[in-house]
């Protein structure tokens, strides 16, 4: 879509509810809300300046954070909604985008292979992480809920907020994970499909058996790596599938469409596969849900105000790009795993930088090969090459650094001398279908910029 064509669409939805509003009676906008043309022209100018300072994340030069552009549907999808400022916390909030919402987590549960299903979009992944603990939590109150060093930090936190008790282990070690199951201490795992630091896929069709085995729940938390389930579905995956087509068997889901789902922030979603989990939820406001005897989005939600513009925006999207394998999001997410495992074989056959593991999403760890192989020589490098590409006066290349056990890559490399607990190696998230084609000139400049400091 050209920048002409983006400014039309933007310029629709503007027109759009402008006719909405000519519905109704003429009134005059009351004078404590005016504000003068320059005044006005002034405030955007001065944050138009401001916002110079953030990263291209749009760019494919960026491979930095898990920040990947809203689609210019779903910013033209959320404007024109944003402007009626609809709340899908009850359906007299606005009717339509409850709809709407609906309309795509029933698409969401349907993608992951739920036949029926309870859930609702959040305002984040955390709070719908959140929501999720928070029923397990009431299912097994005396219980922990478990997930492994490599889960998000948020679920210790919500943890904590939601006094349970909670226990870290290594989910990749079926032994240990059986031994303690065998305690019946445990009520609710964790998997995750895509972790925030590496993109790892978790071994959810492995541990399942075993949860089920001793009564334990199982929440996938697929916030990052949920939508690659439309890879796994394909005649002929490009990711490991088992995983991904054992997530209808867990109990609950948790997917950010603001990730790989083009959305704006933000935007989570929650799924429980039982539906009567929505008895922990029952509650009562006497002037919210009136106008339907229909069930109401906030009678199944912690949250209470939630913006439908979020709704409106997925819906237009998904109608844009359906949840398929090989039309819609399917294709573009192929283009960013094809894009890792370019990446990849570039860094397998670098002289300069070695690969910490090889990606399971499109996520890619690597670190400079350098003499002495130490961690503490590896962080101070690592440091060097991500400053140097972010500093670039001429086409600038933004990467981030991830921390990792020195004895990890001991473990990979026997050469590695763990003389620091941790090492800083780099991470690129190449979440951006561009990254495919661009990946070469990327790899290029980072191998140069490391070559020229070993």
């Amino acid at each position: 879509m050209t920048e002409l064509q983006f400014r039309e669409i933007i310029n629709k939805s503007i027109e759009s509810q402008l006719n909405f509003r000519n519905h109704w009676k003429p009134f005059t906008t009351d004078s404590s809300l005016v504000i003068e043309q320059q005044k006005a022209e002034s405030i955007l100018a001065s944050l138009e300046e401001r916002l110079q300072n953030n990263y291209p994340f749009f760019h494919p030069s960026y491979a930095g954070q898990m920040i990947k552009p809203p689609h210019p549907i779903a910013i033209a999808a959320y404007v024109m909604a944003m402007q009626i400022n609809p709340n899908n916390h009850a359906l007299d909030g606005g009717p339509p985008t409850a709809a709407m919402e609906m309309e795509v987590v029933e698409q969401i549960a349907e993608m992951f292979g739920y036949t029926e299903h309870l859930g609702h979009l959040t305002s984040s992944g955390t709070i719908a992480n959140l929501e999720a603990l928070w029923v397990a939590r009431s299912i097994h109150p005396n219980k922990s809920i478990a997930f492994s060093s490599n889960a998000h930090y948020t679920h210790k936190r919500m943890c904590e907020v939601i006094q349970s008790s909670s226990k870290e282990i290594d989910l990749s070690n079926l032994e240990l994970l059986e031994s303690e199951l065998r305690k019946g201490t445990i009520g609710t795992i964790v998997v995750t499909i895509g972790t925030t630091g590496t993109g790892a896929v978790e071994p959810l069709h492995k541990i399942l058996p075993l949860a089920k085995r001793y009564g334990v729940r199982v929440h996938a938390d697929c916030a990052y790596g949920g939508f690659f389930m439309l890879l796994a579905n394909d005649n002929d995956p490009i990711v490991s599938p088992e995983p991904f087509l054992s997530i209808k068997e867990c109990d609950s889901i948790v997917i950010d469409p603001h990730k790989h789902g083009l959305q704006p922030y933000g935007c989570g979603c929650v799924l429980f596969k039982d539906i009567n989990v929505g008895k922990f939820y029952k509650h009562d406001s006497p002037y919210t849900y009136f106008t339907s005897k229909e069930l109401h989005l906030g009678e199944i939600s912690l949250e209470c105000s939630r913006a439908g513009a979020s709704a409106a925006a997925l819906w237009a999207t998904l109608q844009a790009f359906p949840l398929k394998s090989n039309t819609g999001l399917g294709t573009i997410l192929k283009k960013t795993r094809r894009a890792a495992l370019k990446w990849s074989e570039l860094v397998s056959s670098s002289s300069s930088l070695i690969e910490l593991a090889r990606p399971d999403l499109d996520i890619v760890i690597f670190l400079p090969r350098i003499d002495p192989f130490s961690a503490s020589h590896v962080s101070s490098i690592t440091e060097k090459i991500f400053s140097t590409g972010m500093n670039q006066s001429d086409s600038p290349v933004y990467l981030a650094t991830y921390t990792v056990d020195s004895s990890f890559i001991a473990n990979l490399h026997p050469t590695f001398i763990p003389d620091s607990p941790v090492t800083k190696v780099l991470r690129s998230v190449l979440m951006k279908p561009e990254h495919e084609q661009f990946v070469p000139e990327l790899f290029r400049k980072i191998s140069a910029i490391a070559e020229s400091l070993i």
